[in-house]
């Protein structure tokens, strides 16, 4: 009697077992099934490269760089991919190594202010400009400049891969004596005016307003002399399928007041908080 009671309770002992171990790898294989990617749900992803130290169009609200990046960019750029059933991926990286992102394929698309340059081109397809913008002057308070021709003789810090540091490189050998100092990141730049290390900087307008908010110190001047307006259109690999997809949202927005409710939310209310 004993031996069958202890069978008995082996067998529970292993049913139970059993069922217990069923019970656990459920959730585990679930989870791999959705944590290995299908052609499906790759398709349903789009990487967005982009360099987020340019406020108000992608950065990071806290100082260290935490969290995820917000901004006008981010927020046209979540709106065209929800549209059309995607999701969206932000990859933050140096501006100079945006373009190499995409011709790579490590990033389907790119946001993050960019001038469709004639150059540029060469390398990639651009959407229709969403956003125009001037370039300024960004130097210490009480020591402003109007000018190309007033920087003569002094340290002038740019961006690499901007169309600043192009229009300052062709402005400086106009000018003469003017010394281009190239950073990584426009952070880096406001950094190095306060520090003395360079004179000035040349920077976005739209940008600019967002650092002297955050730096009383610093001003800023619209360039007199400085180019067309500087427009900032969605960059795509070459040929990709998603310009005109995105193209046909872009559109929309223009024309059902999305894109001017973000223009006003972006650079208009968030300089006035």
């Amino acid at each position: 009697m004993k031996r069958r009671k202890l069978i008995l309770a082996l067998t529970l002992t292993a049913s139970i077992a059993a069922i217990a171990a069923s019970g656990c790898s459920n959730p585990e294989s679930s989870t791999s099934e959705t944590s290995t990617p299908t052609e499906d749900s790759d398709a349903k992803t789009l990487v967005m490269a982009t360099s987020a130290d340019y406020p108000p169009y992608e950065f990071y609200e806290t100082a260290k760089g935490e969290g995820k990046p917000i901004g006008f960019d981010i927020d046209i750029a979540t709106y065209i991919t929800k549209e059309l059933g995607y999701e969206l991926e932000v990859k933050d990286m140096d501006f100079n190594g945006i373009i190499p992102a995409l011709q790579s394929e490590r990033a389907d698309f790119a946001m993050s202010g960019m001038t469709p340059t004639e150059e540029r081109k060469q390398s990639v397809d651009f959407s229709s400009i969403y956003y125009d913008a001037k370039n300024t002057i960004v130097t210490i308070e009480g020591s402003a400049y109007k000018s190309y021709k007033e920087l003569a003789g002094k340290k002038v810090g740019v961006q690499l891969g901007t169309t600043q540091a192009e229009e300052a490189k062709t402005k400086a050998e106009e000018v003469g004596g003017i010394t281009i100092e190239p950073r990584n990141k426009i952070s880096d730049l406001i950094q190095e005016v306060k520090a003395g290390r360079i004179d000035a900087a040349i920077i976005e307008d739209t940008v600019a307003k967002g650092y002297i908010k955050t730096n009383p110190d610093l001003v800023f001047t619209e360039i007199e002399e400085s180019g067309e307006l500087s427009g900032s259109a969605i960059a795509f690999p070459k040929d990709s399928e998603l310009v005109d997809k995105f193209e046909a949202v872009l559109q929309e927005m223009k024309e059902n007041g999305e894109l001017e409710k973000l223009v006003q939310k972006w650079f208009e209310d968030y300089y006035e908080k």
